[in-house]
């Protein structure tokens, strides 16, 4: 599950507490596979409120479900989830110092995206999070020992093109 999935399943719990289940997340919810994730119905509803390995909270269990097919959505819209979310990475210049900050004007930015299109449970602070996973924020602490290797990644990797069609248009890929 892509941390913006599980980070709203987190909500404002501690985040040591769900990562400590994310084996059983990943079990639970199909590998963390989109499309399987998308088709879920009321059964697996049910069956997940019966999980006691997982948080057990029927609005963020049925976001979970919506978000999925929103991101089915959204890669038929804009080629790749990846497309999307990193026309939102901030300029160097407009981050704050590491670790001072839970939400950014691009957090915001791209919360409110997401809720328009019809996701649920990602707030800026929950989408802040999701950005400096995927590295869109880097957020190493100046004296942090893995920060110039985090740089060095960041420095070679190509940001996803924006492909403008879905499958059966030209220019569409997965």
């Amino acid at each position: 599950m892509p941390p913006v999935r599980l980070g709203a399943v987190a909500g404002h719990r501690r985040h040591r507490t769900i990562l400590a289940k994310r084996e059983n997340f990943r079990a639970a919810f199909a590998g963390f596979e989109i499309p399987a994730v998308a088709r879920f119905d009321q059964r697996n509803v049910e069956r997940l409120l019966g999980d006691a390995g997982i948080v057990r909270h029927r609005g963020k269990i049925e976001a979970v479900i919506s978000n999925a097919r929103r991101a089915e959505e959204l890669v038929e819209r804009e080629g790749s989830l990846a497309a999307f979310v990193w026309r939102y990475e901030p300029h160097a210049g407009d981050l704050a110092e590491p670790q001072t900050m839970s939400t950014s004007p691009a957090s915001v930015a791209l919360s409110k995206d997401l809720r328009k299109q019809g996701w649920k449970f990602v707030g800026p602070t929950t989408v802040f999070a999701f950005m400096q996973a995927m590295g869109l924020i880097k957020d190493h602490a100046l004296g942090c020992t893995t920060r110039p290797e985090a740089q060095r990644i960041r420095d070679e990797f190509h940001r996803p093109a924006r492909v403008a069609s879905g499958p059966g248009r030209p220019g569409f890929r997965r």
